[in-house]
């Protein structure tokens, strides 16, 4: 005592990290005569106490504490191979995060109903590493406010890749931004919203002008391709009447396009969906539907920039892990600020998953980690039965069984013990 705020933050960090779901499990931790030897601690603060911490953030603090975790970063990012970013995929997107409280500060009513705030992610596709977590009221729109934050992500990410590419979905257009960004040498792919003037332009493209779309695969088969499964949905609805859409086919095509923001046309991606509306066995009637995406990525084939658009569906996961897997978005505590400061701690334990990965020696074993899932990484790493045995200048941990990942454990422990302090 008393407790520095590196202490109050990795203890929340470190409570998700021992297998807590939520800021209650603290006061676990803290009857646990193990976990405090192993940290080398008397004692760690308590759930009111690591609330209390969370209320006493403002913003401009708020983004101190991200601006320090990202130096931490940079380190770890400093250690990667030659190549590590050679291109590197910034994706943006807005989540609603409910709760049922009633006197939370901040909350409000989002457009699916839902009460609760609407935080911003920035992430980092290649490593799925949370850069910037932002918190805001349900009810404003996805894309509110994230200019600065995806600016703060790429100067963040620029000295260590060497291509930035922007992606983010129709929300996330933002076409004032898009000549100031292709003059500082980024690159994006943002989906565009089907409007009057983009849908009547693909309508008056010529059949000529639309191919066949071969969508790149999503993965190498290396053995035998197998049998596909039946698809038991759609024959329950077939059977029982439902309306059901079936995709007859795609077609693809581009033109020059110049957003009325913007000094200068870019390439606009046009995927046109050949629907066929279908009730039982009978079809209804042919529909089609358009999905629009800007780039600047002229090099790209179109199959190339339609895959690299479609990438950013990943971000989905990285989210349901945020809410599902380190709970950061349980919003437990007072107001917007105070959830906001939480939701970034209980992130950290995510990103200091993702940097272990980073530090395995081993490169492939590294990747494993980095796809695995938050439950699965502490099955793996974390919870190891250990017996933990204090002496007067060090700590020792025993290690009473074996998995697979241990070989890696030590090999990551050893790596970091190497690290320079700063």
């Amino acid at each position: 005592l008393p407790y520095h705020e590196s202490d109050h933050v990795l203890n929340i960090a470190y409570n998700i990290l021992a297998g807590g779901v939520r800021l209650e499990d603290i006061e676990l931790r803290r009857q646990d005569e193990s976990f405090l030897d192993g940290l080398g601690a008397q004692r760690i603060p308590d759930p009111t106490t690591a609330g209390d911490f969370t209320r006493r953030f403002s913003p401009a603090t708020l983004l101190i504490l991200q601006e320090c975790i990202n130096r931490t970063r940079q380190r770890v990012w400093r250690q990667q191979p030659k190549g590590f970013l050679e291109e590197a995929f910034i994706d943006v997107d807005g989540s609603i995060a409910g709760t049922l409280g009633e006197c939370k500060g901040g909350m409000d009513i989002s457009y699916k109903g839902i009460w609760g705030y609407h935080p911003l992610v920035v992430s980092l596709a290649n490593t799925k590493e949370v850069l910037f977590l932002v918190n805001r009221p349900a009810n404003v729109s996805s894309h509110q406010d994230s200019v600065e934050w995806i600016d703060r992500a790429i100067e963040l990410v620029r000295p260590h890749a060497g291509r930035i590419t922007l992606r983010g979905d129709t929300d996330f257009s933002h076409t004032t931004q898009l000549d100031r960004w292709d003059n500082g040498g980024l690159k994006f792919i943002l989906g565009l919203d089907a409007h009057p003037k983009a849908v009547a332009l693909a309508d008056a493209l010529s059949a000529k002008a639309w191919t066949p779309l071969a969508r790149v695969p999503t993965y190498e088969i290396l053995t035998e391709p197998r049998t596909k499964p039946d698809r038991v949905k759609e024959a329950i609805v077939r059977e029982r009447g439902f309306r059901n859409i079936v995709l007859k086919s795609e077609d693809v095509t581009q033109v020059d396009y110049q957003p009325k923001a913007c000094s200068k046309s870019y390439r606009l991606v046009i995927v046109r969906k050949n629907l066929s509306v279908q009730r039982g066995e009978k079809e209804l009637f042919e529909e089609v539907r358009y999905f629009f995406y800007l780039t600047n990525k002229w090099e790209l084939g179109l199959p190339e920039v339609i895959g690299q658009a479609n990438g950013r569906c990943d971000q989905e996961n990285v989210i349901a892990q945020l809410k599902g897997g380190v709970n950061a978005m349980r919003m437990p505590v007072d107001d917007l600020v105070s959830n906001g400061a939480y939701m970034v701690m209980a992130a950290l334990a995510w990103n200091l998953k993702a940097w272990f990965a980073l530090l395995v020696p081993e490169r492939e074993r590294g990747l494993e980690l980095l796809r695995m899932e938050f439950r699965g990484f502490l099955q793996a790493i974390v919870l190891v039965p250990c017996q933990i045995v204090r002496t007067a200048r060090r700590i020792v941990w025993r290690v009473l069984s074996y998995n697979r990942w241990l070989s890696d454990l030590f090999a990551t422990f050893e790596r970091v013990m190497t690290f320079e302090p700063g």
